[in-house]
């Protein structure tokens, strides 16, 4: 219904504003960019162009037709790509921590599946990095996306970020007066559990574990029900948790690394592409599941006080 060679003189139209200036981007004869326009019109049933001597511009339809052009553009050119035999093709085994799962990673796996239709993506959700570490290791993931300590220089690194202590609001966490903080932690093992420990009892802050979580669905709920603090890097903050200031009296956690390791033995060319995707998107953020606001997790705002006026107090030994 809509030819590509007509919809690809089109969106050079559109792009240029000129027809003059398409057909040269497109090394045809300005008739034949006319006619192009003219038939794509007459499929539509719709102008798509309002030009004079002096301008060209978009209809409502027109700009409507653009987003569809670039679709059946990309989409011919899939299509060209499986059937020549062109573009990465085969079976690729990914797996992914519960937690980067929650960020874009949804969103960037479409893209790269869209991009990639010869590719058969084996999605594996692990709910530690350990998991994940010992499934690359044995052969059995391809590439794997995790959280590491900062520095370990283990993997491809996508981005540093820092570890953060967060709470939900209106809660009423309080610690002063010798009040054991309440954690909300991982299983053992566990790296950000140990690291939470061992930070604490250097500061000599007592503390006291309320939740044992197996994953990060369940950290978020127990810290969303409002029973602890948790660790969380930054970039994956929920919006509807607040970020513990400085001077709520708890120690600095660090850095982590979220990197790729990918298995000497993988498909080097589907390795590569789907390590390339994601390094595109190094500026992961807010999980899927938070209600996203467009602003950074509010922090608390003094030491020792309550994240809201509640009057309850949770986890108080």
């Amino acid at each position: 219904m809509f030819p590509p060679e007509q919809v690809r003189t089109f969106l050079a139209v559109a792009q240029s504003s000129s027809f003059t200036r398409a057909a040269a981007a497109l090394g045809l004869g300005q008739p034949t960019v006319s006619q192009h326009i003219r038939k794509l019109e007459q499929a539509v049933g719709r102008p798509l162009l309002v030009r004079d001597t002096r301008s060209v511009t978009l209809t409502v339809d027109g700009e409507a037709m653009v987003g569809f052009a670039r679709s059946i553009l990309a989409a011919h050119s899939q299509a060209a790509d499986y059937f020549t035999g062109a573009g990465v093709r085969g079976r690729l085994r990914f797996g992914v921590t519960d937690d980067l799962a929650l960020s874009q990673v949804p969103r960037i796996l479409r893209d790269f599946r869209h991009l990639n239709p010869g590719v058969t993506l084996d999605l594996t959700v692990a709910q530690q990095g350990a998991q994940l570490q010992r499934r690359v290791e044995s052969g059995h993931v391809d590439v794997a996306f995790l959280q590491t300590a900062a520095g370990e220089g283990r993997g491809r690194q996508v981005r540093r970020d820092r570890l953060v202590w967060a709470a939900a609001e209106g809660t009423g966490l309080r610690w002063d007066q010798g009040r054991r903080v309440p954690l909300i932690v991982y299983q053992a093992p566990s790296p950000s559990r140990a690291l939470a420990v061992q930070a604490l009892e250097q500061a000599g802050v007592k503390h006291r574990v309320v939740c044992t979580a197996r994953g990060f669905n369940a950290v978020l709920a127990a810290t969303r029900a409002g029973l602890g603090v948790a660790i969380f890097a930054r970039s994956l903050l929920p919006a509807d948790l607040v970020e513990l200031p400085e001077g709520a009296g708890l120690p600095k956690l660090g850095e982590v690394d979220l990197v790729l390791l990918t298995n000497p033995r993988a498909p080097n060319e589907l390795a590569e592409a789907l390590t390339t995707a994601i390094l595109a998107h190094a500026h992961l953020s807010v999980p899927s599941t938070a209600p996203v606001t467009g602003r950074r997790p509010r922090q608390a705002r003094a030491s020792g006080e309550r994240l809201s006026r509640g009057r309850g107090e949770a986890g108080n030994a």
